[in-house]
């Protein structure tokens, strides 16, 4: 196996993006997940991003775009006729095994690395799944004059903006694994997925030492835009760039990434002085919709390196 291939990504675009380029490529796929979103409910340790990718990268995903596929909800039903406080976080009955047996490991002295590596074996995937970092990182959100965690943001207040701060507590402690920093530094790619860039992307470039060793890889990095056509196709994308200063458009995801990507994938190239791109659709709609995304991001990593 040669070089790996390394896909940052949180969230569905990132999701199916990793999935896009492992069905594409021989090579070694490596995604590094955003672990922000991770939430400890219903006894479990939920890690929403990591097990999306992961479910995506299987073709597990279910209809409803997150959760194994014909999941059962026996037990959210049964905690919602007991009066459950948190029945709002509903999990399908074999993803919360999922999230107990995590929450298992984790109490047993094992790694967030480790334990989910656990997991993602029992898929059969080839690919790896690597958490940003070990360290807890809980991603908040100020709306409204509250402090929200991030899921009671999305899920409970439904993302109902405007966004007036964001916070990654734990951050400051963090540090990238081992497993992380090797994959880095040995790729031959490395992707930024199309995903929500404050709260997908920026807990991982947050992650002290991250960025540096994305500036200091070798390989080509190519940052792939989450918006088409002028519009977010999923998720509150549009309200925390408007509270990062960052313009919903092509230009907003250069600037976010000024300085680590060496060009940018997007559908339109206005006002993009920072860095180089490579026009495409990248919507994934379908198998043929993957298959343009991870020709576009190949013929991107070729454009950085001529």
């Amino acid at each position: 196996m040669g070089a790996p291939v390394v896909v940052l990504a949180g969230g569905t675009g990132g999701a199916k993006l990793a999935r896009a380029l492992d069905e594409a490529l021989d090579d070694e796929l490596v995604v590094i997940a955003n672990t922000g979103d991770d939430a400890e409910i219903h006894g479990a340790h939920v890690s929403p991003d990591p097990d999306l990718i992961a479910f995506h990268l299987a073709g597990r995903i279910d209809a409803r775009g997150w959760g194994l596929d014909g999941d059962s909800f026996t037990v959210m039903d049964a905690l919602r006729e007991l009066g459950s406080p948190d029945a709002w976080f509903a999990l399908g009955d074999r993803d919360l095994a999922w999230c107990l047996e995590r929450r298992r490991r984790l109490d047993a002295g094992e790694s967030l690395t480790h334990a989910h590596a656990a997991l993602v074996g029992s898929l059969g995937l080839r690919a790896h799944v690597l958490p940003m970092c070990d360290e807890p990182v809980r991603t908040r959100v100020l709306a409204r004059g509250r402090w929200h965690g991030l899921q009671e943001f999305l899920i409970r207040e439904r993302a109902e903006g405007p966004v007036d701060g964001v916070a990654y507590d734990g951050i400051e402690d963090a540090r990238p694994t081992r497993e992380v920093l090797d994959a880095l530094a040995a790729a031959r790619l490395i992707v930024i997925g199309p995903s929500n860039p404050v709260i997908s992307i920026g807990p991982i470039l947050a992650v002290p030492g991250l960025a540096d060793a994305l500036r200091a890889a070798d390989a080509p990095v190519v940052a792939v835009s989450p918006i088409v056509g002028g519009q977010v196709l999923k998720g509150p994308t549009a309200a925390f760039m408007a509270w990062a200063g960052l313009p919903l458009g092509a230009a907003g995801i250069a600037r976010a990434y000024a300085g680590i990507a060496d060009v940018l994938v997007a559908d339109e190239d206005r006002g993009v002085p920072e860095i180089p791109v490579h026009r495409a659709d990248t919507r994934m709609d379908d198998a043929a919709g993957r298959r343009r995304a991870a020709d576009a991001v190949l013929g991107a990593a070729r454009m950085a390196g001529s």
